[in-house]
């Protein structure tokens, strides 16, 4: 070998190692410098606050009114007869059963006039003068002294033989004891002639009169 190779062995020798060197120097340069930035990006993320904004809440809208549905249409039930249908029933008319007969009696007929009477029925009549049945001298005492007159009227029942039965004050004088003379004198004095019927028969009667009671003068 001669110098010349070995001089250019060395300097090829030289040219790698010192392109390795450099090839060595610029992995690591880049290396460094692909950590130095990885670094501070590790860094800017770290240090760096993302700061927002609280943002008011918006409230959500109130929700839509519900409308009320209207009811449903419910049909009404169909009323079903469970019940089975009676049997028609038949009628037989039955006729009405006959009126009575009611018999009416035929009016009775006008009663048959009595047989016209023998006599003119009379009355009682009085016998003497009626003016002496009551005097001045039967005049009350104390009417007298009081002087108190008047007239009563009387009713006289009469019987069958001439007497008088029973007297009653028809119109008071005012005075009792006026009126209690008058029936008194007229039942003990009077006398009559008795009441007669249709046959000529005597019988009761009646007669009717009145007393004037009146002070004398002297």
């Amino acid at each position: 070998m001669s110098y010349a190779d070995r001089d250019r062995t060395a300097e090829r020798t030289v040219g790698v190692v010192t392109s390795s060197v450099l090839l060595g120097l610029l992995i690591a340069g880049l290396a460094t410098a692909f950590a130095a930035e990885g670094f501070r990006a590790i860094v800017k993320k770290v240090t760096t606050v993302d700061i927002k904004k609280d943002e008011p809440k918006k409230e959500p809208p109130p929700p839509p009114k519900k409308v009320a549905a209207a009811p449903p249409i419910v049909a009404p039930p169909v009323k079903m007869n469970l019940s089975p249908a009676p049997p028609p029933i038949q009628t037989v008319p039955v006729p009405p059963p006959p009126a009575p007969v009611v018999v009416i009696p035929a009016p009775p007929g006008p009663a048959p006039a009595p047989p016209p009477p023998k006599f003119t029925p009379k009355g009682a009549s009085p016998k003497g003068n009626p003016g002496n049945w009551a005097t001045t001298n039967d005049y009350p005492s104390r009417a007298l002294r009081e002087e108190r007159e008047g007239t009563t009227g009387f009713r006289v029942s009469v019987g069958a033989d001439g007497r008088v039965t029973s007297c009653s004050v028809t119109n008071s004088s005012g005075s009792p004891d006026l009126d209690e003379a008058t029936c008194s004198n007229v039942t003990r004095r009077a006398r009559f002639t008795p009441a007669t019927d249709g046959e000529g028969r005597p019988t009761t009667g009646s007669y009717t009169s009145r007393v004037r009671w009146v002070i004398p003068k002297e």
